[in-house]
């Protein structure tokens, strides 16, 4: 295939135009050049963990500080594992088993102890506070997806966590929770679940060998997504799980409701997690006009509780076969 001197000039041309482009600024949202000695130099790439490019495209270091919904963001992320635990631990103990709530107290102590020491691990080493790039845009989040190719064969690689330190801090605290519980809950259980048979006792510990990894790739895959959606999923499973609990529970009057310490455990678990979903939606802003919301929260229990009577099955039956 012959080619023209023509076509030559006209191609080594557009490559130094490129060239000259790339030199001057950094294509793509995430790409910057670091600064060296004051100045901007080396070549446009990814930028250091813990720096995020800026608008002249030159990296710089995160110093803000995590706000309030960040904050609300990590603690329901770590909720989620303490959560699993106590549903798993409460499922396969055993209605005559005695051990349940010494290892409820120990899932709470993992899980406290694996926060605390994420924590301290995080920038600044050796404080329980973290600096923070803070999140703008969902892409955020997903930065292996915005590579650029300036001359549609090339491509820049800048993927980079530009959401500093929010994707990779539950990751770290994660592990620890799992290291954690590899360490302490089977002496504990060996030693408290004698109630149980010898195929029962581990079945928790066997539970969170599973759900770990699903988590971890839910954070891996849906971090962005759970970061600006995670305020409507525990308002929505709270009430679920409320409702459910409160049916399985036959629970129709405040009689019921108080016959055992155990309903207003768990009764009160929801409320708190109703205000957590309130408080995360409202982030507070006005709070003339965000905390008379919190007297919302105590609405779905008084309600399911007014109308169990109406929606009981067999008062339901009755009057069909009556006729009413």
């Amino acid at each position: 295939m012959h080619i023209s001197p023509l076509s030559i000039l006209v191609l080594n041309s557009v490559r130094i135009l490129a060239a000259v482009a790339m030199s001057s600024t950094c294509p793509g949202l995430y790409c910057g050049r670091t600064m060296v000695n004051g100045s901007a130099e080396g070549e446009c790439g990814v930028c250091p963990r813990g720096e995020r490019a800026n608008i002249q495209k030159v990296c710089e270091r995160c110093t803000e500080s995590p706000g309030l919904y960040d904050w609300l963001y990590l603690g329901f992320m770590a909720m989620l594992p303490l959560v699993l635990h106590w549903f798993f631990i409460e499922w396969y103990s055993g209605k005559k088993s005695s051990s349940a709530l010494l290892q409820h107290i120990t899932a709470m102590l993992e899980c406290s102890v694996s926060a605390v020491v994420t924590l301290l691990v995080t920038e600044p080493v050796g404080t329980l506070t973290i600096r923070s790039c803070g999140v703008q845009m969902l892409s955020d989040w997903y930065t292996m997806l915005y590579n650029p190719s300036p001359d549609y064969i090339n491509t820049i690689h800048c993927t980079q966590e530009a959401v500093y330190p929010l994707y990779t801090i539950v990751l770290i605290y994660y592990a620890f929770c799992l290291v954690l519980m590899m360490l302490l809950r089977p002496l504990l259980v060996k030693k408290i679940a004698c109630g149980l048979g010898k195929s029962d006792r581990f079945k928790s510990i066997y539970a969170a060998l599973y759900f770990f990894p699903i988590l971890t790739v839910l954070q891996a895959v849906g971090g962005g997504l759970l970061y600006y959606a995670f305020p409507y999923i525990i308002l929505v499973l709270s009430l679920v799980t409320l409702a459910v609990y409160m049916s399985a529970s036959e629970i129709q009057s405040f009689k019921n409701l108080v016959a055992k310490k155990k309903r207003l455990v768990v009764l009160f678990s929801h409320w708190l997690l109703h205000a957590y979903g309130i408080i995360s939606i409202s982030r507070l802003d006005k709070l003339e006009q965000d905390l008379p919301l919190l007297a919302l929260v105590p609405g779905p229990a008084l309600f399911y509780i007014a109308t169990a009577k109406f929606t009981e099955p067999s008062r339901i039956l009755s009057e069909g076969g009556n006729g009413h």
